[in-house]
């Protein structure tokens, strides 16, 4: 299974011109292979029963049909599935191949890429802030780079663009499956493709060759009907879904989109879409083939795979016929939403599922006392940084510039091209000219401000922490995120929503029906944006030096010195001793939202990803003390006469990790909500965390937590024990009954609890609670991590 003829082997079988390295662009998906395996699993364990779309795909891609006995259950049964592709970005990518380090491969199984993308710091524009990364990481670009050549990685260099961006380009194709170290990773499903984000674990299981373990999601499928009004946005699209399913309601869901008017939307539209489906919990989000679809690969020199994916159209990449006539006896549940009568939406603050209807939105302003100016008007970011939503917003801005009109005074106005072919294209054509004849400023190709690396910090609002709202297309505007104000509100919408804003400078301001004041002192209205689905004259391919590298070297060494502050080689977790978990203190009881931005903070940690132990430094400081009245990053220390006795939550956590002590984390919902970062698993892990038991986890968290090691639970009465632990938390002592005999049938593991104070049992609880491992987590469990069993299978070949 682990040997490299047999890794080359299944890569062959994968793709129908496989390559033994690094690929500039995808070759054509081996629909035949698909059609064969989803053949064999519809006449035994599907009995023929029809399919939606995502199911197809689904199993079209199981790993061995033959070893199942029935048809998977939603929400019970673990798939594991083969997949094609992985994709990472440089954040993600360090701690990823530092695992993958430890495996013992010697290349990866499956095409993979590594891009550039948040590391850049915005700041004074694109090529200096571009040189100026160089200069802070390039020891981070040398090892990423390194590691690349040796394990035969496509490796994009800073500036090449946005990884969701540049794999929609290059490597998204319809009917296949891709994992991606990054939450955002469903992107792609604007391309037909399934496209999941995971922690870099899991990507190493993929690019080990492994079998990928998925729960059998359900389906939930989204009529559109209609077709969007000059003003609307796919944008539009995704923010009004996620303020009807919040962000916890397609947990356990693959989004499907389907109905007449899935017709009517771009391949870049779809791909909005299905990115910020991240924001609602879900698996991915994906679509059938289109014409649009067909129409963008061969625009992006792919249009073989446009040919071949137009004779599946029918039978493997939509869903089947009895679908499509009676929906609501195949998918889960259904959402309709008509795109005649959508307006545009502002989602936020502080949260991206907080929906507001544009025409409703100067009232809201008004009643939640939101601050009204505008200090900062973003575009780009992966969700919106395609030529479509580019060239759409610079024509608002055309008619702004025609009139004398620039940018609101006090307003910021930036935009973020998503790749280098973007911007070599939007500059051809005269975009980026519209942009900056308004006062816009153009950054690198890169994330910056969507994930904080926003140097923001000599702005008023920031170093005093003024309130003060930024209106962006991005799509995640947890508190803090974007510059470190936690008084900044970033509200999301469309990017033609964000050029009225810039040259507004108000958030009240609804450009469908409200005046600007030219320079001649006359008032006009905007007139509705228009745009180009694709550019007339084709791509511009863009600067050379922005081509992937594509050099595989399998003698090269890759660079980590012992003495690096932001590199550091793994050390293998202790594998679990087989013994009920006894005498662990809790941690901390955290209250309300907790993100992984809560638990693993970017940002300035940014610098530190490829480092654990300083990373660790900044372990869960975002998280609020239910037992200390919503104070954030501040703890009671359990064990008397250990130092601190009361501190910062990194601060205790690494007295008991010096003393020995085990400790838990008790969560509320959703914990662990947002970005696929695995650090949010591994810094606990690191600092002797045992278990988290939580009201319920976010998808991607809860595996993450689960391939380091750590054994996450959910309260089997979440309203009523969760808040046991609420109270005096650090006079807990908990211990475990179910844990040295734990198995995937069983589900039930109990904590033992006593409150213990000066040295007396005072009070006692038994808390049911209960695991979601499969047979193979089991084993990662009692390796000690996921990575410590493949590389004791990779030793024993």
């Amino acid at each position: 299974m682990f040997r490299q003829h047999g890794l080359r082997s299944i890569a062959a079988r994968r793709y129908a011109t496989a390559s033994s390295g690094p690929q500039a662009r995808a070759a054509v998906p081996n629909y035949d292979l698909f059609r064969q395996r989803l053949d064999r699993a519809r006449a035994t364990v599907l009995e023929n029963k029809p399919l939606t779309l995502a199911q197809k795909i689904l199993y079209a891609h199981l790993h061995d049909v033959s070893s199942m006995s029935s048809a998977p259950v939603p929400g019970e049964t673990y798939l594991k599935l083969s997949p094609d592709r992985v994709a990472m970005q440089d954040a993600s990518a360090q701690m990823a191949i530092l695992q993958f380090m430890l495996s013992g491969m010697k290349q990866t199984a499956v095409p993979t890429s590594i891009h550039c993308d948040h590391l850049v710091e915005a700041y004074e524009g694109a090529d200096k802030d571009v040189a100026r990364s160089w200069q802070t990481s390039r020891e981070i670009y040398e090892f990423l780079q390194a590691a690349s050549q040796k394990y035969g990685i496509a490796f994009w260099k800073p500036g090449s663009g946005i990884i969701h961006q540049l794999v929609l380009e290059n490597y998204a194709a319809p009917g296949t499956l891709m994992l991606g170290t990054d939450s955002h990773t469903p992107n792609a499903g604007g391309l037909g493709m399934l496209a999941i984000g995971v922690g870099g674990a899991d990507a190493v299981d993929a690019m080990a060759s492994i079998p990928w373990e998925l729960k059998a999601p359900r389906v939930l499928g989204v009529r559109l009907s209609g077709s969007l009004h000059p003003w609307g946005s796919p944008k539009d699209v995704i923010l009004a879904l996620a303020g009807k399913l919040t962000v916890r309601g397609g947990t356990g869901y693959i989004v499907e989109y389907f109905g007449e008017g899935v017709a009517s939307l771009s391949c870049t539209g779809m791909a909005t879409i299905c990115n910020m489906g991240a924001e609602v919990g879900a698996t991915t989000s994906v679509f059938p083939y289109t014409p649009s679809m067909a129409r963008y690969l061969r625009a992006t020199q792919r249009a073989s795979i446009a040919a071949a994916a137009d004779a599946q159209q029918a039978t493997y990449l939509s869903a089947d016929e009895q679908v499509a006539q009676s929906p609501e006896k195949y998918y889960d549940e259904i959402v309709d939403i008509d795109l005649s009568s959508l307006e545009p939406g502002y989602n936020g603050p502080f949260t991206p599922d907080l929906y507001t209807p544009r025409s409703q939105m100067a009232d809201t302003v008004g009643r939640e006392q939101w601050s009204d100016k505008v200090s900062a008007a973003l575009i780009g970011s992966c969700t919106n940084s395609s030529y479509q939503d580019l060239s759409r917003a610079a024509s608002l801005a055309r008619q702004a510039s025609e009139r004398g009109l620039k940018v609101a005074a006090g307003t910021e106005f930036l935009v973020s091209p998503g790749s280098e072919q973007i911007r070599a294209t939007m500059e051809r054509d005269g975009i980026q000219q519209a942009f900056e004849s308004i006062g816009a400023q153009v950054l690198a190709n890169a994330c910056g401000p969507c994930i904080g690396q926003w140097n923001r910090d000599e702005n008023p609002v920031v170093k005093n922490r003024e309130t003060n709202s930024i209106v962006s297309s991005f799509n995640r505007n947890f508190r803090a995120r974007n510059d470190g104000n936690p008084n900044t509100m970033n509200f999301l919408t469309s990017p033609e929503m964000v050029l009225g804003a810039a040259l507004s400078g108000r958030l009240s301001f609804n450009p469908l029906v409200d005046t600007l004041t030219d320079s001649a002192g006359k008032e006009f209205r905007l007139q509705p944006p228009t745009g180009d689905e694709l550019p007339k004259d084709g791509y511009a391919q863009g600067r050379d030096e922005y081509r992937p590298l594509l050099d595989h070297q399998p003698a090269m060494e890759i660079p980590i010195a012992p003495t690096s502050a932001r590199l550091q080689t793994l050390e293998a977790f202790a594998p679990w001793s087989g013994q009920e978990f006894s005498d662990t203190r809790v941690l901390v009881t955290v209250q309300g939202k907790c993100t992984t931005d809560h638990i693993s903070a970017a940002g300035k940690w940014l610098k530190y990803k490829g480092h654990l132990e300083n990373l660790s430094r900044n372990t869960l400081i975002g998280a609020a003390n239910a037992a200390m009245d919503g104070q954030v990053n501040l703890v009671r220390n359990a064990v008397e006469g250990l130092e601190p006795a009361q501190g910062t939550i990194p601060d205790v956590a690494l007295a008991y990790k010096k003393a020995s002590v085990p400790w838990l984390v008790i969560a509320d919902y959703n914990y662990g909500e947002g970005s696929a970062r695995e650090h949010a698993a591994m810094q606990p892990r690191f600092l002797g965390c045992n278990m988290v038991v939580a009201r319920s986890f976010a998808r991607i968290h809860e595996t993450n937590l689960k391939k380091q090691g750590v054994l996450p639970l959910v309260f089997a009465r979440p309203d009523e024990d969760y808040f046991i632990f609420a109270k005096d938390p650090h006079e807990l002592v908990v211990r475990t009954q179910g844990v040295s005999d734990i198995n995937e049938h069983n589900p039930v593991v109990s904590l033992l609890v006593e409150r213990v104070r000066s040295g007396n049992v005072v009070e006692s609880y038994s808390v049911e609670c209960r695991h979601t491992m499969s047979a193979d987590q089991i084993g990662w469990f009692k390796a000690g991590s996921a990575l410590n069993l493949i590389a004791s299978q990779q030793g024993a070949r």
